[in-house]
């Protein structure tokens, strides 16, 4: 087990990502399609910032309930409400609904005031303007067409408009099935969930970049004669940088559920909660799309090329012959070994 934990430290695993991903794509594929349909079968709960409405906060006392806040709703008409406990320095309800008249909203104020045992003066009452929620969504929209466009830029310069393509892929995967994610359990999305949308991209992104940065150093590595082929040179890449990629989820999780625990269990701040919940979605399927979605697309675009055709036929044909080109398979991470170890200092002649 250690010897195990210990190879994959130095990136000496031998792990075959693309062949695996074939498989693992199909399941992708089935995920998208279903966030897709609930997304238009089913729709987003959108907040109340969205559709607008009013907000009351009420000091929770131990004899009232949520179920207590809601029958009050009730009572008063409204039935499409949210009732959240707040923890911090003191419990409140936060109570949520669609309600546009001041009279109407006065008149609730008092009716929740008198279930709490408060006075009316404790209980606070705001409006939401859904061109709030308009705004946000509206901004997103353009951010999103922006970064979609500078990155794929980007990456052509960077790298090549296959891999460019590759990321942005894995950026829609990421996306659909974060926002799927929601649409099927129902969960509330505010701005604060639209803004982890749009991190949720970068993050996802960084991870690829890595993935094709390293590719990109051990292709140079190889010689005009290698017989290796885009497959062989991806999975000894991906193998290289499998544990830094799960080192880098590891410490991205980490503080993300911070958010969730301490933040919002603990403290009650309920817009950690829905900032994190995207996050974590995110980071989960962002490190995944990064091995198993972008490289293996940009693997099998590559192979179409003459020149990495040629390099299969090449090494299928040694293969078949009895040659070894495990030895050649692995020239990228020797190069990579070699380059990344310390040179040693030449020794001056004595005077």
């Amino acid at each position: 087990m250690m010897e195990a934990i210990r190879t994959l430290y130095r990136g000496d695993n031998s792990w075959d990502f693309v062949s695996v991903s074939r498989k693992v794509l199909i399941s992708s594929a089935v995920l998208v399609v279903l966030c897709v349909a609930s997304f238009f079968v089913r729709g987003l709960n959108l907040g109340i910032e969205f559709d607008g409405g009013a907000v009351w906060e009420v000091p929770a006392t131990a004899d009232v309930s949520e179920d207590d806040i809601s029958a009050v709703m009730s009572s008063e008409g409204v039935d499409d409400t949210r009732v959240q406990t707040i923890s911090g320095g003191e419990d409140i309800f936060r109570v949520r609904a669609e309600v546009s008249d001041v009279s109407d909203r006065e008149s609730i104020a008092g009716a929740l005031a008198a279930e709490a045992g408060v006075s009316i003066d404790e209980v606070s009452t705001r409006n939401v303007s859904p061109s709030f929620g308009d705004e946000v969504a509206d901004k997103a929209r353009r951010a999103l067409v922006v970064f979609l466009v500078l990155i794929a830029l980007y990456l052509t310069l960077r790298f090549e408009w296959r891999m460019a393509l590759g990321a942005l892929v894995a950026v829609g995967h990421d996306i659909a099935i974060s926002v799927g994610v929601y649409s099927v359990f129902q969960i509330e999305i505010t701005p604060a969930t639209v803004v982890a949308f749009l991190t949720i991209m970068g993050y996802s992104l960084y991870d690829t970049i890595v993935v094709f940065d390293r590719i990109r150093e051990n292709q140079r590595a190889l010689s005009t004669r290698s017989r290796v082929t885009y497959e062989d040179l991806a999975n000894v890449s991906l193998n290289q940088i499998l544990m830094r990629s799960i080192n880098t989820s590891i410490t991205s999780v980490m503080p993300v559920l911070s958010m969730l625990v301490v933040g919002s269990l603990i403290l009650g701040a309920t817009s950690l909660q829905e900032f994190a919940s995207a996050l974590l979605i995110g980071i989960v399927f962002g490190s995944y799309s990064s091995l198993f979605v972008a490289t293996p697309l940009v693997v099998w675009m590559k192979s179409q090329q003459a020149h990495w055709q040629e390099q299969a036929m090449a090494a299928e044909k040694a293969r078949t012959s009895g040659s070894v080109v495990e030895a050649e398979s692995k020239l990228a991470a020797d190069h990579y070994t070699r380059t990344a170890a310390p040179r040693p200092r030449k020794m001056g002649k004595r005077r």
